[in-house]
């Protein structure tokens, strides 16, 4: 089987509500963010659902794969390419027999290769590790060093980073090996939000993971 996911890049991951929401994210993938998450932990279904929708379409027009944060039920009705799953969402299993074969189904790994090393084995098509610096968005959020992007390498599936990351303390995560590096504020915080994407989208063109 193709793998459901290859490249590297910006993971670019929505913040919530936001009247400019569409614009938002169209300006981060006009900025080339090569993966789009929609996270938004209200609890109004309409909202979201439309919204997650309307990303969807957006997202396919640019053959950018749109990942829905948490909610199997809201990837499957918006169309999304797949969810992100934390430790107390649906396991891999139940996501892949909602979403189909062809869904990219990710999950947090936070601080742990065992964890991670088990996800893999279920079928998970990325591993997310963090958070790697303070993170404003979680500010409580486990820490995870460096060297666990080196180790979970040889799991052979794409590696995210997560966490307080930024275009001045990201170079050394790619160096360690993150095929993506997600980020909520740098980017949808930023006052050009195309020009904060692409100083990421640089990064990764300037950046090469060391070999071990």
């Amino acid at each position: 089987m193709r793998p459901r996911l290859s490249g590297r890049g910006l993971y670019a991951i929505t913040d919530g509500p936001r009247a400019d929401l569409l614009d938002a994210a169209a300006a981060a993938l006009d900025g080339g963010a090569a993966l789009l998450q929609y996270r938004d932990k209200t609890a109004d279904g309409p909202r979201r659902l439309q919204e997650a929708r309307a990303l969807a379409r957006l997202c396919a027009d640019r053959g950018v794969p749109l990942i829905v944060n948490d909610d199997v039920a809201l990837a499957a009705a918006a169309g999304a390419a797949g969810v992100h799953l934390g430790e107390e969402d649906a396991a891999i299993a139940e996501a892949r027999a909602r979403l189909g074969d062809g869904a990219i189904i990710g999950a947090s790994c936070y601080d742990s290769l065992a964890r991670a090393r088990q996800l893999a084995a279920a079928g998970a098509d990325y591993l997310a590790f963090g958070a790697f610096f303070p993170s404003g968005t979680k500010p409580g959020a486990r820490r995870a060093a460096p060297a666990l992007l080196r180790e979970a390498r040889a799991l052979g599936l794409p590696l995210v980073a997560i966490g307080g990351i930024t275009p001045d303390n990201g170079g050394p995560l790619i160096e360690a090996g993150a095929d993506y590096l997600a980020v909520i504020a740098a980017v949808f915080g930023a006052a050009d939000v195309r020009a904060a994407a692409r100083r990421f989208a640089d990064l990764f063109a300037r950046t090469q993971p060391h070999s071990p």
